[in-house]
């Protein structure tokens, strides 16, 4: 018997994102599970079941404790870990079946192509952009804590290289992108407290270090408008979040 497969989605306030995310999952997956934040305000519980998909709530506390609730939700062989501004294209969808029957294979690096702005990012730090997003459901846990969070899996990882790409737009404009600054960096500021580690003169000089090596090392400019003013938020987002650090430290 082929080995069957889940998807796993945390959302909040995604109703408008959800349905393509869903769609590209189509013909792919066997079921699709998503857990619906507990203070979502729109209608993104109704349009995953509509879309055929289980549901359940959750109060939200991190980002890996409410995937590890997503993933125990699963039931099947192998889960794919996807987000709801994210697609599979055309050449993932074909290739995926393929790749849950390697023997030995435990889990798959997949390779990201990110679209800003109308534009696909190649340079500036995002080209290369691949994560462990497929994996047997019984060899991974989620860590992490409040943001950035991965799946540990234990076992033997391997490299997807085919023309495959998990699409991904992230924000679909600047002010989308300023909409959910507040909730990163303030998130990204108290892991960062809670690990012990606190603001430092150097810290100042974050904002024009981050736009100089996204744009100039990495090659940023090379992405047009769209890569320099990547560059210019992902600067303003660095120090932001040892901003708030600072914040953090003070008495009361």
């Amino acid at each position: 018997m082929a080995p069957s497969l889940s998807a796993l989605i945390i959302a909040k306030d995604e109703e408008r994102d959800l349905p393509g995310c869903l769609e590209s999952l189509r013909g792919v997956v066997d079921e699709a599970v998503v857990l619906v934040d507990a203070a979502t305000a729109d209608k993104t519980e109704e349009v995953a079941r509509r879309a055929g998909a289980r549901t359940a709530r959750r109060v939200f506390d991190d980002y890996a404790a409410q995937r590890q609730a997503a993933l125990e939700l699963c039931v099947k062989d192998w889960v794919l870990w996807i987000d709801a501004d994210e697609r599979l294209d055309e050449g993932l969808r074909r290739d995926l079946p393929a790749l849950l029957g390697q023997p030995g294979v435990d889990a798959w690096s997949l390779p990201f192509r990110v679209r800003f702005l109308g534009r696909d990012l190649r340079f500036g730090g995002l080209g290369g952009e691949r994560h462990v997003r497929l994996f047997k459901r019984e060899k991974a846990r989620f860590s992490g804590g409040y943001v950035h969070e991965g799946a540990a899996v234990e076992g033997r990882v391997e490299r997807y290289r085919g023309p495959g790409r998990v699409l991904h737009q992230p924000y679909h404009d600047i002010a989308d992108y300023m909409g959910k600054l507040e909730r990163y960096t303030d998130l990204a500021a108290q892991k960062r407290f809670a690990a012990g580690r606190r603001f430092r003169p150097w810290h100042y000089l974050i904002g024009p270090w981050e736009f100089g090596v996204r744009a100039f090392v990495k090659l940023g400019v090379l992405d047009g408008g769209p890569g320099l003013t990547w560059a210019r938020l992902a600067a303003w987002h660095s120090w932001l979040k040892y901003a708030k650090l600072k914040r953090l430290e003070r008495p009361g």
